[in-house]
């Protein structure tokens, strides 16, 4: 399942619990989004000027190759996390916030769970 489908569609946690083919796109986002490299490129690109980097500005924070981060931002990109733009040589990239909130919502568990949901 399409994990960009599946944030779309999702009430909160706490509130119904997650199927299967929900539960698989999911946990390719948070996968991407647990390891640290990963983690440390949304930081960047959305805390940096304008809300977009440049792919040389987030090159310069690590101490790795560039094909490593090229792949790291491909990961972000394919589960929707990250979009771009070429611009003459440079590529640009920008968080997609819709994604972050989405991500945000789906975690937003009330100060109290519903007994039927808890068990």
């Amino acid at each position: 399942m399409d994990a960009l489908k599946v944030l779309e569609c999702g009430p909160p946690l706490g509130r119904q619990p997650l199927g299967e083919g929900a539960a698989v796109g999911l946990a390719r986002v948070f996968k991407a989004l647990g390891d640290p490299v990963r983690l440390r490129i949304v930081s960047i690109v959305a805390g940096h000027q304008g809300g977009e980097a440049c792919v040389c500005d987030i090159t310069e924070a690590f101490e790795l190759a560039q094909p490593t981060i090229s792949h790291h931002l491909k990961v972000l990109k394919d589960v929707g996390l990250l979009t771009s733009e070429r611009r003459a040589s440079w590529v640009y990239y920008r968080v997609v916030p819709e994604r972050l909130a989405e991500l945000s919502a789906l975690l937003a568990v009330p100060a109290e769970i519903p007994a039927e949901v808890a068990g």
